[in-house]
């Protein structure tokens, strides 16, 4: 599922902005000497899903020599922190560091470089002296000697970053930010484009999951969306569905305690498309049969109305309905969230109230993502 905007770019302009961005949001800060241990606990604060780069994607493609990727991310809980890299898709190792959190040394094992091997992640020591205050933007700095070869990495993530100094939307090797302060729901969402951010303006955290933390003080909440992903079918530019990433996506985290699905438009519209609604629930099912494995909590979301898009069709929109329906008798997941409801125009339930579309018939505005959040209960994440 991709927006109407302009085509993303690996690296765009430079940006003169970045300091001003992070200046609207609350800033981690140095903790006492106490500050670098915390308790035993780690919960996710802030994580994206990585997938593989393509030949347009210039950086990520080609790698990095002596370069630096600076990511600025808006936690959701607090605490001690430390961080986390993946490189699912590399084919070689990559060496990391020096990093900085927060302007603070980040250590791998008291080492200021450590390798990341190929398909693995690679987690950081607790930033000594750095806590963060819940809902703090935390700026990451990590060198990257090189050569990297290509970069596993998230493509959009609505928000500002850089490479080098020049303007980024994308975030390479970092996967994850975790923390210790987390006192309320621990929730990783698997979404597709709505979940990512689509619909909403870069730098102004009104990604859905962002409003859902927001709106729970304490939580910490996990955004797993790309965009185009699927349910059931891999695709070299939108990553592999949401079955073959859970484990890695989903299942990895510490300190989960619910997971909520949040795909199955785009196995609707995007070819090839999906028309048996039977294929979709049994995806579902295999994803909740493995969440309840490891002890995990699962909300599924329906599927919101997307009848303003260009591949919509009235066949797809009876399996749309026939597979919410399902998922609605509560014999699917362990709890509800239904987006469908919440989003719908209810005089052409097909399609999006217009105060809640972006302009595409199928991403919601600011305003439809404030109304995901307020359709996720806070009883059911617990």
């Amino acid at each position: 599922m991709t927006g109407r905007g302009p085509a993303r770019r690996g690296v765009l302009t430079a940006a003169a902005g970045l300091a001003a961005v992070a200046a609207t949001a609350p800033q981690a800060h140095a903790a006492g000497p106490q500050g670098g241990a915390g308790p035993s606990r780690w919960t996710t604060s802030w994580a994206t899903a990585q997938t593989a780069p393509t030949a347009t994607d210039t950086v990520a493609s080609v790698g990095l020599t002596d370069g630096t990727c600076t990511a600025h991310v808006r936690l959701s809980a607090g605490g001690a922190v430390r961080l986390r890299y993946g490189h699912a898709f590399g084919t070689v190792p990559v060496l990391i560091g020096p990093v900085t959190a927060g302007g603070r040394p980040v250590t791998f094992g008291g080492q200021q470089q450590a390798w990341i091997a190929a398909g693995a992640s690679l987690t950081s020591d607790p930033v000594a002296g750095l806590r963060a205050a819940e809902g703090a933007r935390l700026t990451v700095e990590t060198r990257l000697p090189g050569p990297t070869g290509p970069l596993s990495f998230h493509r959009n993530t609505h928000a500002s970053h850089s490479v080098d100094g020049e303007r980024t939307t994308s975030v390479f090797l970092l996967t994850g930010v975790e923390v210790t302060g987390a006192h309320g729901p621990v929730v990783a969402v698997l979404g597709d484009s709505i979940t990512e951010g689509v619909g909403t303006p870069d730098d102004t955290d009104l990604r859905w999951p962002d409003q859902l933390a927001g709106r729970l003080p304490g939580s910490a909440v996990a955004n797993l969306g790309i965009s185009g992903n699927r349910l059931l079918l891999d695709d070299a530019r939108f990553g592999p569905g949401g079955q073959a990433r859970f484990d890695r996506d989903v299942l990895s985290l510490p300190g989960l305690r619910t997971v909520l699905v949040h795909l199955g438009v785009n196995d609707l519209q995007q070819p090839p498309s999906q028309t048996d609604p039977a294929r979709v629930l049994a995806g579902y099912r295999q994803l909740v049969l493995r969440a309840r494995n490891a002890g995990l909590r699962t909300v599924g979301a329906t599927i919101a109305p997307f009848g303003g898009w260009t591949r919509w069709t009235p066949e797809l929109e009876a399996v749309r309905q026939r597979i919410n329906a399902a998922v609605r008798t509560g014999r699917v997941f362990d709890a509800v969230a239904d987006f469908d409801a919440a989003l719908r125009d209810p005089d052409r339930p097909s399609l999006l109230l217009p105060a809640y579309d972006s302009g595409d018939g199928l991403h919601p505005n600011p305003s439809g993502h404030a109304a995901l959040a307020a359709a996720v209960d806070r009883r059911h994440l617990l």
